[in-house]
């Protein structure tokens, strides 16, 4: 089987989850410099099969958009093109950059260790995937 990506996508840097071939476990991939996002895929995909790309959708807490949500849209146009056979599914990324911060506490990170927004961007991404996974049933 291949694999599900999940993307936290920022200005700046865009956390980056994967499953287990097997689609059963998140793991946390990486942080890259979002300029750098399309590239790294590019690389990334020649050696892992990826069936399913999860984009992380900024929403307001009434479903209006955010200020970077155009931005994540002009990304997953640029996704598509570059990986037309790979479908992109928008989630809704709300909690995620706090449930990855609270998950971070509870895993006895130091606070110098949660203030490194790479790492909080990379585990939103997990949990992003991880709760799809439980949505559909994986």
């Amino acid at each position: 089987m291949a694999r599900i990506m999940a993307i936290d996508y920022g200005l700046k840097r865009t956390g980056i989850a994967v499953t287990d071939p097997l689609q059963i476990i998140a793991t946390g991939l990486t942080t890259v410099e979002s300029p750098k996002l399309i590239a790294f895929l590019k690389e990334y995909m020649k050696t892992e099969a990826v069936e399913l790309i999860l984009i992380g959708e900024p929403k307001n807490w009434d479903d209006s958009d955010t200020h970077a949500t155009p931005l994540v849209r002009e990304v997953m146009v640029r996704l598509q093109k570059e990986f037309p056979a790979i479908p992109l599914k928008p989630v809704d990324e709300r909690f995620t950059s706090k449930l990855a911060s609270r998950a971070m506490v509870e895993m006895g990170m130091k606070k110098k260790q949660r203030q490194n927004k790479a790492l909080v961007d990379e585990i939103a991404a997990t949990i992003m995937l991880q709760e799809y996974l439980g949505r559909s049933g994986q």
